[in-house]
């Protein structure tokens, strides 16, 4: 199981104001792993249906994907049938949400990326997608293979945000 780390702070909030307060000022440990059939707090079940529906709303809710929320701030997610494609976008959506600080997946290990890790990169203040993909894929032209590799995520390739993650296609 990979972890990946996200801004904690940053990101869509699905909580509400209060809750994404009280998520980011909450320092309990991340709890043991519950059995799959333990029922939830109520708090921690609403916060499991927010982040469900906000996976509907992008389309990227199927019927095989599990989140487990721990500690507040960390997200398991597991899916059987998802590919490596949706698996990362699914990371990236549960990643980039206000109150979120880590996502826990496997990603699927047959395919041509199998063993490859992901490459994610966070914003910078500043930063537009010609310029990160100039970085990372040799060229400003190419901004608009990161902008459709991150749908339905990114809805205009000018409304990115410092701290927001973003998925890098491997080329």
């Amino acid at each position: 199981m990979a972890i990946w780390d996200f801004v904690k702070d940053a990101g869509k909030s699905v909580f509400g104001k209060a809750e994404a307060a009280e998520a980011k000022s909450a320092a309990a440990p991340t709890a043991a792993p519950a059995a799959a059939n333990a029922p939830q707090d109520p708090e921690t079940a609403r916060k499991v249906a927010a982040l469900k529906a906000e996976l509907k709303a992008l389309n990227l809710d199927k019927d095989d994907v599990h989140l487990t929320l721990r500690g507040g701030d960390t997200v398991k997610v597991e899916s059987k049938g998802a590919d490596r494609e949706t698996l990362e976008k699914l990371i990236l959506a549960l990643g980039n949400i206000e109150g979120i600080a880590k996502v826990e997946a496997d990603l699927p290990q047959a395919g041509p990326e199998a063993g490859k890790a992901p490459i994610f990169h966070t914003v910078k203040k500043g930063e537009t997608l010609s310029a990160i993909a100039k970085a990372y894929l040799g060229s400003a032209n190419k901004y608009n293979a990161i902008f459709e590799a991150n749908r339905p995520m990114l809805s205009d390739p000018d409304k990115i945000y410092p701290g927001q993650t973003l998925r890098i296609p491997q080329e």
